[in-house]
This record gives C-alpha cells, sequence and structure tokens, in this order.
C-alpha cells in the first residue's frame, strides 16, 4: 500500500521543480501562479500576484475557467513545502498541460530565503 510520501516522491520524480532561487525569474514568465494551500494558509500570507485554487478543486478549476484551458499555458505551482504543488503539477501534466513548474520547498521556503509575502491589511477603525 502506498503512503502520501510516496505519492509525492513520485509526482516529483516527474514533474519540474525550481528552486527558490530561479522561482521569481519562472513567475516573471509564467501566464498563472497558483497557491495550492487552504484558504486559510493563502489568507495568513502568499506570494504577490499568486491566485488562489485549493488542491482538492485545482482539476476541476482548470477544466472549467476558459482562461485556464490552454495546454500551452505555463503555471506556476507552490503549497507549504512542495509536496501538494507536486502532486497537483502531476495531476496538470496527467491532464496534457504542458509547461507546469512547482516551487521546491514552496511557500516556507519562498519566506526563510526573505523573499516578499502579500499579508492581508486589518480593517483600520479608526
Amino acid at each position: 500500500m502506498k503512503t502520501a510520501h510516496d505519492l509525492v516522491v513520485a509526482a516529483k520524480s516527474r514533474v519540474q521543480e525550481i528552486p527558490v532561487q530561479d522561482a521569481e525569474q519562472a513567475i516573471r514568465e509564467a501566464d498563472v501562479l497558483v497557491d495550492v494551500r487552504e484558504v486559510d494558509e493563502y489568507a495568513a500570507g502568499h506570494l504577490p500576484g499568486a491566485v488562489h485554487i485549493s488542491r482538492g478543486l485545482l482539476e476541476f478549476k482548470f477544466s472549467g475557467a476558459p482562461a485556464l484551458q490552454a495546454r500551452d499555458l505555463k503555471v506556476v505551482l507552490y503549497c507549504k513545502t512542495s509536496g501538494r504543488a507536486a502532486l497537483c503539477a502531476g495531476a496538470l501534466h496527467d491532464m496534457g498541460y504542458l509547461n507546469v513548474q512547482s516551487i521546491a520547498g514552496g511557500f516556507d521556503a519562498w519566506a526563510a530565503a526573505g523573499k516578499p509575502v502579500a499579508k492581508p491589511e486589518a480593517p483600520s477603525f479608526d
């Protein structure tokens, strides 16, 4: 029986992971940057310019949104540490997407490298 770890390892062996030091260039060249974490994780802080599509809805959103249906779309994915993003990259690859990358180390590696993080602003009650 396979474990979640086994599935992540298999996905990482067949998808393109980019090191965090190369991520900014990949993001600039991408058509879409996707945060596949849960909504509360995204709300707590995310990469600037990222759209949120939880892992559980990824295939449905890509299938249902005309702007995401071109198979030559350049996609960069990330999650907290890169496991969920690798699984998502594998799923998009299986759907026929040709240019999918995930960020090695995910959001945690990005933040640890001192890269910019977008955070929601607290409402002002002044």
